[in-house]
């Protein structure tokens, strides 16, 4: 053996899936907002990326938090989905 480390390839869809399976809390980058973010708990997507948000939060950069509840985001308004 080489010592070397397989990096291997997570689809997006993959990652989103693993991400509503695990409950995981998730923040979202707007496409040009860069002011804005959202957060909260992914509850469903398709295959065009469109994302249903559950307990959906809108943070500032100053860090102010307006709640939004239950939103759908069309997905070509997706820059970044991270997980929090």
């Amino acid at each position: 053996m080489s010592g070397r480390v397989q990096k291997v390839m997570l689809p997006p869809i993959n990652f989103i899936f693993k991400l509503l399976q695990q409950h995981t809390p998730v923040q979202i980058w707007l496409y040009e907002q860069q002011t804005h973010r959202l957060e909260g708990l992914i509850r469903g997507f398709d295959e065009f990326m469109n994302i249903v948000l559950d307990d959906a939060v809108q943070v500032d950069d100053k860090n102010r938090k307006r709640a939004l509840g239950r939103i759908l985001l069309k997905g070509d308004n997706i820059t970044l989905i991270r997980a929090i």
